[in-house]
């Protein structure tokens, strides 16, 4: 085997124009897939995302959520890099999209949306959600036949006074609250406001899409927030088969209950080897509640306790749950709040870009779209051994591919460079959802249409 180590490139440099080239080649991949879904005329049909009085003049709607969602799924993060990304002549030839919005533009834009344009975005997104996991495959986004819905609320925070809509926070910084609901991998609907308690949007979010789990088998994972009796009560009307919630909050009660139960209603210690941990099932009905809850409770003694120590779960279990299964069951709840963290991380998302509240409830709106977009191209299109793919490594070694286009006689060619390994998949791809130029003069549309 020959050596191997660090030598100076016998390369000769070149500068080239970026008029012949771009670095967001993939792109032409989450173009694809949105032409599939018919998002660009959907959006144009929406006229409630149009403040213009002049709609012949000046960027539309579908031209602004375009080069936000382009620059989002390329890695930026702010309307600055969208500006940087609308200056880039050959990925805007490539997209359809003759010239890119600055960043007052858009900011102009997002600031002229109403709460009705903010709902009609979000009524995209559910929109795609629904389109998104019929295309799936079951096994790709389903657990053991079952929808999974997570609810969870976390904390934007900005510096300054000028923020609309912020409040001071438990830390005592000044912070918007972003309450969401999940459905599988993606991100189903979000409230981003100054609301004050942790799930004070859960019974409107339950409210709005109670019916895309309606007849269905489906399991709710929620955290200590949600467990006030009037949360509990609302989760137990929106028809979910099966759902868990951490209760840490009020567990006083609990606890006397539980050391009241007798040795048999515990499951038994488990082997030397194993953590010696104890299950069992308790009764109680908690202020607010309509009726008595299930609790699965776990008690555990670390070493030189003389008391139990225990943990609780409510819970609606199945007919065959054990404590133990609701407690293993609930664990799953961190992959969800990692797909919360990697939606904040991946996007950059932890900055909103203005100052007023509609501003970025509209930019929000738009980026929760983007992370669907990344979600499903990992889930509908990527092989089985790039599943476990994060959005980082998606935008970074997918989508971030460079792009040449050179001149003919007749009409320009793309030509963009894939990374190894990923030729035959990108052929696929393209030659299955990329539209083709077709012989002749190209025809002229009012909008990109599927």
């Amino acid at each position: 085997m020959p050596a191997y180590t660090k030598q100076k490139s016998k390369l000769h440099i070149q500068l080239t124009n970026s008029d012949q080239a771009t670095a967001h080649g993939g792109q032409v991949l989450v173009d694809a897939l949105c032409r599939r879904f018919g998002l660009w005329k959907r959006i144009h049909d929406e006229p409630s995302l149009d403040p213009r009085k002049r709609t012949g003049a000046g960027f539309s709607p579908v031209a602004n959520v375009a080069q936000l969602l382009f620059t989002l799924t390329s890695g930026g993060a702010s309307l600055a890099d969208a500006e940087r990304l609308g200056q880039d002549r050959v990925l805007m030839q490539l997209l359809g999209l003759k010239k890119g919005a600055d960043q007052t533009t858009l900011g102009q834009w997002l600031r002229g949306q109403t709460k009705e344009s903010v709902r009609a975005l979000h009524r995209l997104n559910a929109q795609w959600v629904d389109w998104a996991s019929q295309q799936a495959k079951p096994g790709r986004w389903l657990h053991a036949g079952e929808v999974e819905l997570f609810f969870d609320d976390t904390e934007i925070e900005v510096e300054g006074h000028l923020f609309e809509g912020a409040r001071i926070n438990y830390e005592g910084n000044r912070a918007l609250s972003w309450q969401t609901l999940w459905q599988g991998p993606w991100l189903l609907d979000g409230i981003l406001d100054g609301a004050g308690d942790v799930s004070e949007h859960l019974p409107i979010l339950l409210q709005e899409h109670q019916h895309r789990w309606q007849g269905r088998a489906s399991y709710l994972y929620a955290d200590s927030g949600s467990s006030a009796g009037k949360y509990i009560n609302r989760i137990q009307e929106a028809g979910f088969t099966r759902w868990s919630i951490s209760y840490n909050k009020w567990t006083d009660k609990l606890d006397k209950l539980a050391a009241e139960l007798p040795e048999s209603q515990w499951s038994p210690l488990p082997p030397a080897e194993k953590p010696p941990l104890q299950y069992a099932w308790v009764k109680h009905q908690p202020g607010e509640c309509q009726q008595a809850q299930k609790f699965a409770a776990l008690r555990w003694k670390q070493e030189g306790d003389l008391m139990w120590r225990y943990a609780y779960r409510v819970c609606q279990a199945g007919d065959k749950d054990s404590p133990q299964a609701v407690f293993e069951r609930h664990q799953l709840k961190g992959a969800k709040e990692q797909g919360f963290s990697e939606v904040l991380s991946g996007l950059d998302l932890h900055h909103p870009p203005c100052k007023e509240l509609i501003a970025n409830q509209a930019f929000y709106a738009i980026a929760t779209l983007a992370y669907n977009i990344l979600i499903s191209l990992k889930v509908l299109d990527l092989p089985d051994d790039a599943q476990g793919s994060r959005i980082h490594t998606i935008i970074r070694y997918l989508l971030t591919v460079p792009v040449s286009v050179s001149t003919h006689a007749r009409y320009d060619v793309a030509r963009i460079c894939i990374p190894a390994g990923w030729l035959r998949w990108w052929r696929l791809f393209v030659d299955q959802w990329v539209p083709k130029r077709k012989p002749g003069r190209p025809v002229t549309e009012e909008v990109d249409s599927a």
